[in-house]
């Protein structure tokens, strides 16, 4: 996994034209079953993969938190929103609230995240692989398949399997 890991970054560069183009086909014509393709796919490779041997998204890039992820964890935390906010938070150039830095500050040494029940919905929902009407974020895609392997393999797949 460690070696994979390492790759990582230079394997979705690699493919990035040829993973872009793919995409745009999808968005242009997506088969009807394509959520069904991509929930089976996703339930497939999240089978053979173990986040907690990799957590690359936790120590690389930070979600977005949403005012509902906010006021939930720092519910949890006892705390106002507001003091959560100046504790761990930043607003980026897009206007969004984000970690003061990476890695994730509630990743503990296990890789087990230390708010996994309050966890911000980007967190959650990440690398958004069984999300429906998925050829809408192949951006986000194209950007996740750099970070996370179970991401990579997915889109390995996808293009062997919708032709």
């Amino acid at each position: 996994m460690d070696n994979f890991l390492k790759q990582l970054p230079k394997l979705a560069k690699d493919k990035h034209n040829e993973n872009k183009k793919f995409f745009d086909k999808l968005k242009k014509k997506a088969p009807k079953n394509l959520d069904y393709i991509m929930q089976e796919l996703h339930d497939k490779e999240f089978k053979r993969t173990d986040c907690l041997t990799c957590a690359n998204c936790c120590k690389t890039t930070g979600p977005l938190f949403t005012i509902a992820d906010i006021e939930r964890i720092s519910k949890h935390f006892r705390q106002k929103p507001q003091q959560f906010i100046e504790q761990y938070l930043r607003v980026d150039e897009d206007n969004d609230y984000v970690l003061q830095s990476v890695p994730c500050t509630f990743l503990d040494s296990e890789n087990y995240c230390m708010i996994y029940d309050v966890r911000p919905k980007a967190c959650r929902e990440f690398p958004h692989t069984d999300r429906k009407k998925f050829q809408q974020i192949s951006n986000l895609t194209l950007k996740n398949v750099a970070i996370c392997p179970a991401a990579y393999n997915i889109v390995e797949e996808m293009k062997k399997k919708i032709v």
